[in-house]
């Protein structure tokens, strides 16, 4: 197990880096210190924001061209941004997975940005203006991106783009760290519940929420989904606080009349 791990972490060493990109990648592996899984996806979100002249960053996961989950974040501010991207369907977080690419978005609130239209909307009356999305790869695969987020519009450039470019292959170590833990743990107990640590980090409160949803209001999970996530975008709220609610029975969606 303990070899399979090197080997899957030697693909995450960028390919000839420059001397300022080196001279970052060194600082944010120094800035995780040893830290493994989502202690450290935090602690490499908090130095992103040091080290990129950017105010929030966020890694997310992404499976079935979903956001699944926040693997780690720099402020509770940052995480909200993230799942934002799951309440509404769009984000940036999405297109790099998609395009397997960078996603630049320098002003969100420039006449001609309107790639998305509710998403872009959330986050102007939350007084960001840049975002940027740096997909990430894991054992081959990309599962999500490192999201990174600005009040001041503006571009990434020089060290900070490298930079990014750095930690967003650094943010598929604690991946690695989750499923690499999870594999053990089902090959110690076969009866164990297998990717549990990844399990925890889904949004698992909305889908909790969802299947009470399906009985309450007799529709498919996929119309009780819909249902959740328009009752947050009308109220302003997550999908996840929208859905602590309805489990908490503080909340209850009407029927449609």
């Amino acid at each position: 197990m303990e070899r399979w791990l090197r080997d899957c972490y030697a693909p995450h060493q960028p390919s000839k880096p420059g001397p300022a990109s080196l001279s970052i990648q060194d600082e944010l592996i120094a800035a995780v210190d040893g830290q493994r899984g989502v202690k450290a996806a935090d602690r490499l979100c908090e130095a992103c924001v040091v080290l990129l002249d950017v105010d929030a960053a966020a890694i997310s996961l992404v499976f079935d061209g979903a956001n699944a989950g926040t693997l780690g974040s720099s402020s509770p501010s940052a995480r909200a941004y993230d799942e934002l991207q799951f309440t509404y369907g769009e984000g940036p977080c999405l297109d790099a997975v998609t395009l397997r690419a960078p996603v630049v978005v320098v002003d969100l609130a420039h006449p001609e940005e309107a790639r998305w239209p509710s998403y872009g909307r959330a986050m102007l009356e939350k007084r960001i203006r840049g975002v940027f999305a740096m997909p990430v790869l894991a054992a081959g695969e990309y599962i999500g991106a490192l999201d990174l987020f600005r009040v001041q519009p503006g571009a990434l450039v020089g060290e900070q783009l490298a930079g990014a470019a750095a930690a967003a292959e650094l943010a598929g170590i604690p991946v690695l760290d989750l499923l690499v833990g999870d594999l053990q743990a089902a090959v110690d107990d076969p009866t164990s519940n297998a990717w549990a640590e990844l399990h925890m980090l889904s949004r698992a409160e909305v889908s909790q929420a969802t299947g009470m949803l399906v009985a309450q209001l007799d529709v498919d999970p996929t119309e009780a989904l819909v249902r959740l996530r328009a009752h947050a975008y009308a109220t302003g709220r997550t999908a996840t606080e929208v859905a602590r609610d309805i489990i908490d029975r503080r909340l209850r969606l009407d029927t449609d009349r």
